[in-house]
């Protein structure tokens, strides 16, 4: 039997959470997903997550929430980081961090999908390691699922590529987010595992990757700091859908996925 998981790009604003239930519900009717995973660290004002914003994604069908380095932004949401079971935030974050970094979704077919969440360390925040984090992950959890998937919220196209490489034919896929600009390299690896750098931004398309583009041009012509402000108008969503065999938990196939208001 083929599964098919669809993840949604980094969720910006109320542009991105407008496209969630705007666009989505046709695209569950086109690709029938297993299971829906989005990156909703940018939803709230496009910095972090508040519960309302949570549940306002996840009440469009999405099963699993994963984050990144604005996890952080709102400290009303620690609290629910600290018990929700469908919002995670990157592992690799060192011990006292509140929530976890990963989560366990029952498919229909009976299949346990495990989500792991991991972060970079190229140009970001200093955390743990994500490589050997990802090793502890896949062993803590080898028992109790059958096949993994790994959102790496990273900067560094090099670092995600290695990721990739690394996880090779023991996961089902490696899917990058954080820069919020979709790539074009996605493939199989050898030994089966779907890989893509970037799978892009849901969110406003008249922007500089989710904030008004006024500002960021101004920000570049001046070099003065700005307040970031989520960009109004059409939005798009980003992400990519992958196939994966339930028997082996290993990829079939990843397509790109990229749908805009008014199309």
């Amino acid at each position: 039997m083929t599964l098919q998981i669809l993840f949604i790009g980094d969720i910006v604003g109320k542009p991105g959470r407008r496209a969630c239930r705007v666009l989505l519900p046709d695209l569950v009717r086109e690709l029938r997903p297993d299971a829906i995973i989005a990156n909703g660290e940018n939803a709230a004002g496009g910095f972090g997550l508040t519960a309302e914003t949570a549940d306002e994604i996840l009440g469009c069908g999405v099963n699993v929430i994963t984050t990144g380095n604005h996890v952080w932004n709102k400290k009303e949401f620690y609290q629910i980081l600290a018990t929700s079971d469908r919002v995670i935030r990157p592992a690799n974050y060192p011990p006292g961090a509140p929530g976890r970094g990963a989560a366990v979704v029952r498919l229909g077919s009976g299949a346990r999908l495990c989500v792991l969440n991991i972060a970079g360390r190229v140009f970001m925040a200093p955390l743990d390691c994500p490589f050997r984090t990802a090793d502890r992950l896949l062993e803590e959890f080898s028992s109790r699922c059958d096949l993994f998937v790994v959102d790496f919220h990273a900067e560094a196209t090099s670092e995600k590529v290695a990721m990739g490489w690394y996880l090779d034919g023991r996961v089902a896929c490696v899917v990058g987010t954080h820069t919020h600009v979709q790539t074009a390299d996605e493939r199989i690896l050898p030994g089966g595992t779907a890989y893509i750098t970037d799978i892009g931004m849901t969110g406003p398309m008249d922007s500089v990757i989710g904030v008004r583009k006024d500002i960021i041009v101004q920000r570049f012509l001046t070099g003065l700091p700005a307040k970031f402000e989520t960009s109004l108008g059409p939005a798009q969503l980003s992400g990519a859908v992958v196939s994966v065999d339930e028997a082996t938990g290993k990829a079939r196939g990843i397509e790109r996925v990229f749908v805009t208001e008014g199309a």
